[in-house]
């Protein structure tokens, strides 16, 4: 990626000179980068989310999509492993939308276990401390 205004030519590394005597042209070695115009490049791997997918198997498993989200990114693990980048997020991009799901419907869960915990908890309190003081 070259600023604007600049060529894009074969430069010289300074001051390396391979090979011949001191002085003397010799062997020079160029670097060389071809970009694409209107193509992205893309030098991150993709995320396969297998240990995200590993939690939400063992802790958070509503419906089974923990189970759901861990085959996916199992797949997106093969996919990657074969050369397939294209696939590999694919199915990590499913695993992640699977992870999500699961992560959210266990939170919301576990949140209205502990209200409704904490509501029954309340009324017995109450309940008990009214009878005590019940006169027969």
């Amino acid at each position: 990626m070259h600023p604007q205004g600049y060529t894009t030519d074969v430069v010289q590394l300074q001051g390396v000179n391979y090979g011949g005597f001191p002085g003397q042209p010799g062997v020079v070695q160029h670097t060389a980068v071809n970009i694409t115009a209107g193509q992205p490049v893309i030098t991150e791997s993709p995320k396969d989310h297998i240990i995200w997918s590993l939690f939400s198997f063992v802790y958070a498993n509503p419906f089974c999509l923990g189970l759901a989200a861990l085959i996916y990114s199992i797949k997106a693990r093969d996919r990657k492993v074969v050369g397939d980048v294209d696939g590999a997020r694919r199915y990590g991009s499913t695993a992640r939308n699977l992870n999500i799901a699961a992560t959210i419907i266990a939170a919301i869960g576990f949140l209205i276990f502990i209200i409704t915990f904490t509501v029954i908890r309340v009324q017995t309190a109450s309940y008990s401390s009214y009878s005590y003081n019940y006169q027969y």
